[in-house]
């Protein structure tokens, strides 16, 4: 793909007011498409195939890899887009429009193979919108506050799908409320910051060059050698992401598991649990932003996320009781937050492109939308090892994603360059 000849300036820094709205949807659009993956999914498919775990991941891992081969199309697209509304915003309503109506699909669907079908399409609409937030990010965030902004992503990323989980736990009774009030939440939230957020006219951009098949090829790729730090942090990030999903995908049927409830009644101790654990994101996301900001050592604070994910899925691998359970996930809680905040800055550090930013960040989402793709296909080949008696092998998926998040911030650390 021909690179555009013309540099931009670097990005004034941006108001309060624009990512307190950029923050809230976020907040919006999380909700709508990781609530279902936390909760909702897992309760309509218990109710259609009781019994039947590994469908969850059959159903989330299909819609990731499905996802995932449109993404840098997506990013692409956006990229090249000149319009009076600007490159990003047309597919941010597009992409709520297309996620709020399959919503409204799967809670009415019934039958798995629809439910799937929906779900497919719910995960397109919603990512798209949340890789375009990433974007809109890498077009006008400094980097002197890109590390504070990752960390209120991490942080609004983090708590949306708690808070969700734990408003849907008082309407658990109503499929259609699980998931349409979880999408209504995000539209609103994502049609302010539409509103209110500017997206500057692209009209006077200078046009892109023409596409061929190939250049449309080598958008799902880049070349390590000339960008290697691009390449370490997107290996790093993959490792850790996959021990993320290992540990997260099928948290409800485990927590089922470990604590003898059916699969319905574990809403109010997954909200619960999370509730706590906001308080942990909050410290992860904001403190890891903050510090990496203020010391300017990113990587250093990558690893040290990537230690409390180690021992928080540690605990909670060998965990049968709601106090330690709940230790566990307050840990991994202000692991991942804090990993993703610091993660997320050093990803703008190094991105080849901002020109192609939309591009560039589809690519970095492979790293994120892989994991999320592969770990819930493989987690039920996991959890059937040495399962007795209809019990599932969750220590050992545990202590899998926490071999792997240790490597993601082993990989950061060592071999990422050109940020400290």
């Amino acid at each position: 793909m021909t690179a555009p000849t013309e540099t931009p300036a670097p990005p004034a820094r941006v108001s309060g007011r624009y990512i307190f709205w950029m923050m809230a949807a976020n907040f919006g659009v999380s909700m709508a498409f990781i609530v279902p993956i936390a909760f909702s999914l897992a309760v309509r498919i218990d109710e259609l195939a009781p019994g039947r775990e590994e469908v969850l991941g059959y159903v989330t891992g299909t819609a990731q890899a499905i996802f995932l081969i449109l993404s840098p199309l997506i990013g692409v697209w956006s990229d090249r887009t000149r319009s009076r509304f600007g490159r990003r915003r047309p597919f941010m309503l597009g992409g709520a429009a297309l996620g709020l109506a399959a919503l409204l699909a799967i809670a009415a669907a019934p039958n798995l193979l629809l439910v799937g079908a929906g779900w497919i399409l719910a995960m397109l609409g919603w990512a798209t919108v949340s890789q375009l937030i990433l974007s809109a990010q890498a077009d006008r965030i400094p980097d002197e506050q890109r590390g504070k902004i990752s960390g209120l992503t991490g942080l609004t990323g983090q708590i949306a799908p708690i808070m969700g989980v734990g408003i849907t736990s008082l309407v658990s009774g109503s499929t259609f409320l699980v998931f349409v009030l979880p999408g209504l939440i995000g539209a609103a939230l994502l049609a302010v910051f539409l509103v209110v957020g500017t997206d500057p006219d692209s009209r006077d951009l200078p046009p892109a060059p023409p596409v061929s098949a190939r250049g449309l090829l080598s958008s799902y790729v880049f070349n390590p050698r000339k960008y290697p730090d691009f390449g370490w942090n997107w290996l790093g990030r993959l490792a850790f992401f996959m021990g993320l999903y290992f540990n997260t995908t099928f948290s409800t049927f485990f927590y089922a598991q470990r604590l003898d409830l059916p699969v319905r009644d574990v809403a109010g101790t997954v909200a619960l649990i999370g509730v706590i654990g906001v308080f942990a994101a909050a410290a992860g996301a904001l403190g890891g932003g903050y510090l990496s900001d203020k010391l300017r050592r990113r990587r250093l604070f990558a690893l040290i996320g990537s230690l409390f994910f180690v021992v928080g899925a540690t605990v909670e691998a060998f965990a049968y009781s709601f106090p330690a359970l709940l230790v566990g996930s307050v840990l991994m809680q202000l692991a991942i937050a804090f990993f993703s905040a610091v993660d997320q800055a050093i990803v703008l550090s190094v991105l080849p492109s901002r020109e192609e930013a939309g591009r560039y960040i589809a690519v970095v989402q492979f790293a994120h939308k892989l994991p999320s793709a592969i770990a819930p296909l493989l987690a039920p080949f996991v959890i059937a090892i040495g399962a007795t008696g209809g019990a599932k092998n969750y220590t050992l998926l545990y202590l899998t994603g926490a071999v792997l998040a240790l490597l993601g911030g082993l990989i950061v650390f060592t071999r990422i360059k050109s940020v400290r």
